[in-house]
């Protein structure tokens, strides 16, 4: 796999054209080389019951978290090892973008992911033919969690899409983690409001990783409800009925939930309940890397510019490419919020986080950490102009007195 992967390096997706009308390569010079990484991506849902096997062919306890230690460890560490992608040309990105294959990936990862839950409920009902402690069932639910968060970016790519069955596909895949009300915010809030000051989930310069899930998760709650409040009333439809996609998304979680339940009995009701605030939490931490400290400026009319691949930060390694369906490539998402993840390309002119996501969740977890290592790239992407990012209240003179050159900008 990892021959595969660095052969990743080597051609892979492209700088967005400037214009729409550029000029592209000769179709037959250019093949895709991720293709068939691509169908990886289906397979994380299977740390569930890897973890599951490894103890029971073992007796080893500790492999109940081995879950977390591929996401967070062996993964962020392949990432650092194989490196950013090399910057080729698609021949043809329309026809990219059209091939069915592609859909596999993204299609296959639902029933994945709902058989690892499945099971993972089993185990927790003291089913698999082992004795689980309080610290084993912890660890499934890390590993659980895990594989919920990575569903929320699927069904971000599915809740893009304009095909009905996709976006159905979307909110199934949002149910396990009680996150339904992502697919309205995300795609008439966020997208919208990205890099502004009304986006709760566009996080400030000096704003802690806690601090700013307690604000997302509480704005985009409010944001998604009057969203779709007002299209309702617009079309005189009650709010409070199942034409309303908030409540019809969290009513899915609801079923979902109660079915378990009454198939493994109450007990595994906490650990479901847990693993959602683990994806739940993994979610808002990558909307956190993804825009931190990022600002569009207002213009004379009042209105904000329009948003530039400088608005959001990128990253271009293979591993976390190819498990995040190219979310690393954001500024291009944001650009063309309907392309297909294969299609998604790197820019150059965006800013760069310093390692791919996995690495970059890591270092968010330690604000002081955190701030050392973004907080200059933010402050050197606006020419050291305090004044020109999204600067959290408060945080202005303990940046001016660490960084006395941006004082002056």
């Amino acid at each position: 796999m990892l021959s595969a992967l660095r052969a990743g390096q080597e051609a892979s997706q492209p700088h967005a054209p400037a214009e729409p009308d550029a000029p592209e390569a000769p179709k037959s010079k250019w093949r895709d080389p991720k293709r068939y990484l691509w169908l990886l991506g289906p397979i994380t849902p299977g740390m569930v019951g890897l973890s599951w096997l490894l103890v029971w062919l073992t007796g080893v306890d500790a492999f109940w978290w081995a879950g977390s230690l591929l996401t967070f460890g062996l993964v962020p560490l392949l990432d650092h090892i194989v490196g950013p992608e090399a910057e080729t040309t698609p021949g043809d990105l329309r026809r990219l973008e059209d091939d069915p294959f592609y859909r596999i990936a993204t299609h296959l990862f639902l029933p994945a992911q709902y058989l690892s839950l499945i099971f993972a409920c089993w185990l927790w009902a003291g089913g698999g033919w082992v004795t689980m402690s309080l610290v084993d069932k912890l660890g499934l639910m890390a590993a659980v969690g895990t594989v919920g968060g990575i569903a929320i970016n699927a069904a971000h790519e599915l809740g893009h899409k304009r095909g009905m069955s996709e976006r159905r596909l979307s909110k199934i895949a949002l149910a396990q983690t009680c996150y339904g009300h992502f697919f309205v915010e995300h795609n008439r809030g966020h997208h919208v409001r990205v890099a502004t000051p009304e986006d709760p989930a566009s996080s400030r310069l000096g704003e802690s990783l806690y601090a700013f899930i307690a604000r997302s998760v509480i704005g985009s709650l409010r944001s998604a409800w009057q969203l779709e409040s007002d299209r309702l009333a617009r079309i005189r439809k009650s709010k409070w009925s199942l034409h309303n996609e908030v409540l019809n998304a969290w009513l899915m979680t609801v079923v979902l939930f109660v079915i378990l339940v009454a198939w493994f009995g109450v007990t595994v009701l906490p650990w479901l309940f847990g693993q959602a605030v683990i994806g739940i939490f993994l979610l808002e931490t990558v909307n956190y890397l993804e825009h931190y400290g990022l600002r569009r400026q207002k213009l004379p009319n009042g209105r904000y510019e329009r948003v530039r691949a400088g608005h959001s930060w990128n990253s271009n390694t293979v591993i976390a490419n190819v498990f995040l369906f190219h979310l690393q490539r954001h500024s291009d998402h944001h650009a063309n919020p309907m392309r297909r993840y294969q299609a998604l390309c790197h820019a150059d002119e965006a800013p760069q986080l310093p390692g791919g996501y996995g690495t970059m969740l890591l270092l968010a977890i330690c604000p002081p950490l955190w701030r050392r290592v973004m907080d200059p790239r933010v402050l050197a992407h606006y020419d050291g102009d305090i004044s020109l990012t999204a600067l959290q209240p408060g945080y202005e003179a303990r940046l001016r007195k660490r960084y006395p050159a941006a004082a002056q900008g």
